[in-house]
């Protein structure tokens, strides 16, 4: 795929051969407490059961498999709050290549530990005073490495996007047509892709992207129609979705897809991890937990609609996640 051009549907179906053999096809459950309490019928999708705990793996293992068979490329340059990361380092271990992954100095220590457990190298960054894609790329000129970025990348689009895929094989396997999806939002890649999958499969879907509050950059700029930043200085749990704006190519795609976008809380996240560990017996992380969020905030606007919600990690630290059971 050519750089900075946007995937297709058939890159998603390149993508999902790519990468079968070495992800874990997570499920899509349907709950029926979440059925009785928002009045409609609600289906999640558990990618916290995904190879390193998250989605990313899918895009991480996507892109640098694609660079080991066309270049044999083995080194890599990657930046992440954490599990971009660990999926970069995953992927570098499968494939006999060298990761260097740019993470910030306030990642979850459960996401630092997972990174060097598959042997990659960390240089941290302050994210209020450093810019991580500066230091990513001076280090890929002093290494002659090949950057994998966490979302603005067509490949790595295309990879994520493969859980749209499935998420549409599986509803279509019960004849269930969803009405709406609701997919955590950083950068953007995430939520691209699963929304050309599922609108190739349901065109009629509506899907929203859900975000921190304070960091709704993705939400303001569908309004805008243009690229908006979020103001320094804000402090969120949801470590994975603090990206300062949105991707170039990833908005490309999600100012003609997305429907509007759905802002939380932090405690409205809490609510979420906690009730997915009573419920479901899951272990979802701050940013994995914001779309049940959005949904379990917002009951009466998904009355009566079929509603897919994505849980897309699960890597949190006891810290936190202690916080949430007892919040």
């Amino acid at each position: 795929m050519t750089k900075g051009t946007a995937p297709n549907y058939s890159d998603l179906i390149l993508a999902a051969r790519n990468i079968c053999q070495f992800i874990h096809p997570t499920p899509l459950f349907h709950s029926s407490i979440l059925d009785e309490s928002v009045g409609g019928r609600i289906l999640l999708k558990a990618e916290t059961l995904q190879r390193t705990g998250s989605f990313k793996f899918r895009g991480a293992f996507n892109k640098m498999r694609l660079l080991k068979a066309q270049k044999n490329h083995t080194e890599i340059v990657s930046w992440s709050s954490g599990n971009h990361a660990q999926a970069v380092a995953a992927a570098a271990n499968i494939l006999g290549q060298h990761a260097t992954i740019i993470m910030p100095t306030d990642a979850p220590k459960a996401k630092i530990d997972g990174t060097q457990r598959y042997g990659s190298e960390i240089i941290f960054y302050n994210r209020e005073n450093e810019v991580r894609e500066k230091i990513g790329e001076r280090v890929a000129k002093e290494r002659d490495a090949i950057i994998v970025p966490p979302y603005d990348d067509p490949d790595v689009i295309a990879g994520q996007g493969t859980v749209g895929l499935e998420i549409a094989s599986q509803a279509l396997a019960r004849d269930i047509i969803p009405d709406i999806a609701l997919v955590p939002c950083g950068g953007g890649g995430l939520v691209a892709g699963c929304a050309i999958a599922l609108q190739t499969q349901f065109p009629s879907i509506r899907v929203h992207p859900v975000e921190p509050e304070n960091f709704d950059d993705t939400t303001r700029s569908l309004v805008s129609q243009k690229r908006m930043k979020n103001e320094t200085g804000h402090q969120s749990i949801c470590d994975s979705l603090l990206a300062p704006t949105p991707g170039s190519l990833t908005f490309e795609i999600n100012a003609e897809r997305l429907s509007d976008g759905v802002v939380v809380t932090d405690e409205q996240v809490l609510n979420a991890m906690r009730f997915a560990f009573r419920h479901f017996k899951l272990v979802v992380e701050p940013s994995g937990a914001i779309a049940l969020a959005a949904l379990l905030a917002n009951k009466p606007s998904y009355r009566n609609k079929t509603v897919v919600v994505l849980l897309s990690g699960g890597n949190v630290d006891n810290q936190i996640f202690g916080q949430a059971l007892g919040s």
